[in-house]
């Protein structure tokens, strides 16, 4: 009798039209529940960690900028002072050369003065 009931049952459900069963095949599509991947807190300390972050990065951008303008002004102080080494390099040859002997009896002649043997006095040079 049990299974003349299920026959029964099997051949009582109406047949719905074809539009219909297709929307009844369609799968349901649960949306999932959103999960808060992170907190408010972690988000707070997640703002604060990029800002500490960008402020060092400016800073050590900044330090990095005045060590390139020092070592500019540096090489600049470096090339005078190697200019005027030059210089007195350039200079202490020329008083090497205007003070030998024979220069300066030259222009003690030109000048007319004599040598006197009495009043001459030897000095040690350096």
């Amino acid at each position: 009798m049990a299974l003349r009931a299920r026959q029964v049952y099997v051949q009582q459900q109406p047949e719905l039209p074809q539009h219909q069963q297709q929307e009844q095949r369609q799968p349901v599509v649960r949306k999932k529940p959103k999960l808060k991947f992170f907190s408010v807190q972690e988000k707070f300390l997640f703002v604060i960690f990029t800002v500490i972050v960008a402020s060092f990065a400016v800073s050590i951008l900044h330090t990095q900028g005045e060590i390139q303008t020092l070592s500019m002004e540096i090489q600049s102080i470096e090339r005078d002072i190697a200019e005027v080494n030059n210089n007195n390099t350039d200079l202490k040859v020329q008083v090497s050369e205007r003070s030998t002997h024979q220069r300066i009896w030259e222009k003690a002649k030109e000048l007319g003065l004599t040598l006197n043997e009495k009043n001459v006095k030897v000095v040690p040079g350096e």
